[in-house]
């Protein structure tokens, strides 16, 4: 007797399961294992990219590909390796790590495998689609420029370092300045559709205050969050800052307007030194090996325009010991189309955000403002550069009025400059209302 019930192979998940399950089984073992330094033999089809599972007596565990030698793989673990013992088999997937998208993830946190975290339902629902974490970046000539603004909710980066759509910046400071809290009020302020934000080596204690405190339930009604905290694996760090880059794009091909937002870019690269040293990689720059400079440009411009939407990127970079040369910085800054530096001066004055004006620049400012914008905003920098010039001189009482017609100007107004730069948390300023505050206090 014979059914002639077709199977639904029009879902696309039960396909892509029924291929699953109709592949042949690689199997291989462990041969060795020293630190995060994981040798396979027997699976020589693998690549680099490819997740393994190693079955052990703790359950399965996940591995990534980092390394290729005659008759053996090198992989780097994403979970924790007790109960690994030599011997043990190891499955190949078939292929790189492959995450879900689609609308339903919004308001969901998820690990930086793309599992969901938060108690929530399951990711496999039909509304969801299976993807990769490994996605072309968009050819040069097929992005369209950057001409329209970015609203953030702060003043002092819509005035004065103004933001375009698909924009990418970075965020740059020492630890304990404010970048976090910096990027929580863009979060709630941004006028764009969606946010993606990733939170990468952060502290987990943190992790639970900025989304229930700092991003609050409105802000992550329409936010995907993505964590990996300080103590995961080196390669789920990693994977963490890719997994948010693809479902940013997701978004971004549907036409949609995303903020993706980074936290910290400076960790991404210490969790590919880690990975590049565990697999025999000579450290180059302050310890850093050469992968690390060819990852950055591979992740950061994937952000940015394209013929659908945009997706504008923010990034925190952790500078060491407040140095803006250090070998990440110095590299992003380099490849970015912008830069917000803070200031530890202004952050122990209690000068909230910390932001240093006269040090950051936004690439794409004439694009996305208007020339009297530009001349309100070039007034107050101005002011700015002449009243840090006699500051001294003003503080010791030696200053002479009319000696520098820019620095009266700013004394004149300084308490109105402050009451304008600086900005309470919970104060959200519309972008057409910042242009407008920052004319009052030129003109007054």
């Amino acid at each position: 007797m014979t059914v002639d019930t077709p199977l639904p192979l029009a879902d696309p998940s039960l396909r892509a399961r029924l291929l699953d399950a109709a592949a042949p089984l690689h199997l291989g073992t462990v041969a060795e294992l020293v630190g995060l330094h994981l040798e396979v033999r027997g699976l020589p089809d693998s690549a680099v990219g490819d997740l393994l599972e190693i079955r052990t007596t703790s359950g399965p565990l996940l591995a990534e590909v980092a390394a290729l030698r005659p008759g053996s793989v090198t992989c780097l673990p994403l979970g924790t390796t007790t109960g690994v013992r030599a011997g043990d088999r190891v499955r190949a997937t078939g292929g790189p790590l492959r995450i879900r998208v689609g609308e339903a993830l919004l308001g969901r946190v998820l690990d930086g495998l793309g599992r969901p975290v938060d108690g929530g339902p399951s990711l496999d629902v039909p509304d969801l689609v299976t993807v990769s974490t490994e996605h072309p970046t968009p050819d040069a000539l097929s992005r369209p420029r950057i001409t329209e603004p970015l609203g953030t909710g702060v003043r002092a980066l819509d005035a004065l370092v103004p933001l375009g759509r698909g924009q990418r910046i970075g965020i740059m400071a020492g630890s304990g300045v404010g970048k976090s809290s910096l990027l929580s009020m863009v979060a709630r302020g941004t006028d764009a559709a969606v946010n993606v934000i990733a939170l990468v080596g952060e502290r987990g204690r943190e992790v639970r205050e900025f989304i229930d405190g700092d991003l609050g339930p409105e802000g992550l009604a329409r936010s995907v969050v993505v964590v990996a905290t300080s103590d995961a694996p080196a390669v789920e760090r990693l994977r963490a800052a890719f997994t948010a880059t693809r479902i940013a794009e997701w978004f971004r091909e549907r036409g949609r307007d995303v903020v993706l937002m980074m936290d910290s870019l400076t960790r991404v690269a210490m969790a590919q030194r880690e990975i590049g040293l565990s697999a025999g990689e000579p450290p180059a720059t302050r310890g850093y090996p050469p992968s690390v400079f060819g990852l950055l440009p591979r992740l950061l411009e994937r952000a940015g325009t394209s013929g659908t939407g945009s997706i504008t990127g923010i990034y925190t970079v952790l500078v060491e010991g407040d140095d803006l040369q250090d070998p990440v910085g110095d590299t992003a800054r380099s490849i970015l189309d912008g830069h917000v530096v803070l200031s530890r001066d202004l952050a122990t004055a209690g000068h909230f955000p910390a932001i240093d004006v006269l040090e950051s620049i936004s690439r794409v400012h004439r694009a996305v403002t208007t020339p009297d914008q530009q001349q309100d905003a070039g007034r107050l920098r101005r002011m700015l550069a002449a009243h840090r010039s006699v500051r001294e001189l003003v503080e010791i009482g030696a200053y002479v009025a009319g000696a520098d017609p820019d620095a009266d100007a700013a004394l004149a107004r300084l308490p109105r400059i402050e009451a304008f730069l600086r900005q309470s948390m919970d104060d959200i300023t519309p972008r057409a209302e910042a242009w407008s505050r920052l004319a009052q206090v030129i003109a007054s």
